[in-house]
């Protein structure tokens, strides 16, 4: 076997070694469902069919397996079984991971406020990358929009921790940070939300709007793991490299 041969052997019998450690790494036990507490297992983890009277008929899914996209059909309580966390319902994780809309009426002249608050965040994020890592985010989305000329906030995020761990997360966050929330732009919010947890909560859930889809092209797999899986295909791509 010449040099040349060799090397495309080896390079192959690598690639082979390297995409299962890619695998391995995804469907590793997500750190986040520790940190939450609150986290159900597969077996315990239920989607609702369709049914007229209203009855959730709750079919199993499997949560490790990364490789299948999957939906879910949410009631418009937003949870399939009522189960009490700290501060109110269980919300349940869903492909997307957990997550909430928030939708309020912002105060009478605050859009230019919350819109320099965007670019408040983008310079924060910008001088600290790690700013938000408490909080195990996947994506947030920030929308403000007219109704009956009146304007209205929309705050959507994509989480690793519950409804309840993420709130006092962020609120944790605030606290220790120079920059505000953006909530305190919106009417009714409290404006002792720093040392009033429940009342904070309360805002939060009293302006929550369920999903009733969600869905996941590599469901349930956490952001943790999405950076685990990315660091490693950046060290295989340099390894390569070198075997050119």
């Amino acid at each position: 076997m010449s040099q040349d041969q060799h090397r495309k052997a080896s390079r192959r019998e690598f690639l082979g070694t390297a995409t299962a450690a890619t695998a391995v790494t995804l469907t590793a036990s997500p750190t986040s469902e520790a940190r939450s507490g609150v986290v159900k297992s597969a077996e315990e983890i239920e989607i609702a069919e369709t049914s007229t009277d209203n009855d959730v008929q709750p079919t199993p899914i499997n949560t490790n397996d990364w490789t299948k996209p999957a939906a879910m059909a949410i009631p418009k309580e937003g949870y399939f079984k009522l189960e009490q966390g700290r501060f109110g319902p269980i919300f349940p994780k869903t492909p997307a991971n957990y997550g909430f809309t928030i939708i309020a009426k912002i105060k009478p002249g605050r859009e230019e406020t919350i819109r320099q608050y965007g670019k408040t965040i983008q310079k924060g994020i910008a001088d600290d990358p790690s700013l938000l890592a408490p909080l195990k985010l996947h994506y947030l989305r920030w929308v403000l929009f007219d109704i009956s000329n009146e304007t209205y906030f929309m705050y959507q995020g994509i989480f690793d921790t519950d409804f309840d761990k993420y709130t006092e997360d962020a609120i944790a966050l605030f606290k220790r940070s120079e920059i505000s929330t953006v909530f305190e732009n919106l009417e009714g919010f409290p404006a002792d939300w720093k040392t009033n947890v429940p009342a904070f909560v309360k805002f939060m859930r009293e302006h929550q709007r369920p999903s009733f889809l969600e869905y996941g092209e590599y469901p349930y797999v956490s952001s943790d793991e999405i950076k685990r899986a990315l660091r490693v295909k950046s060290a295989l791509s340099a390894i390569l490299d070198q075997m050119q």
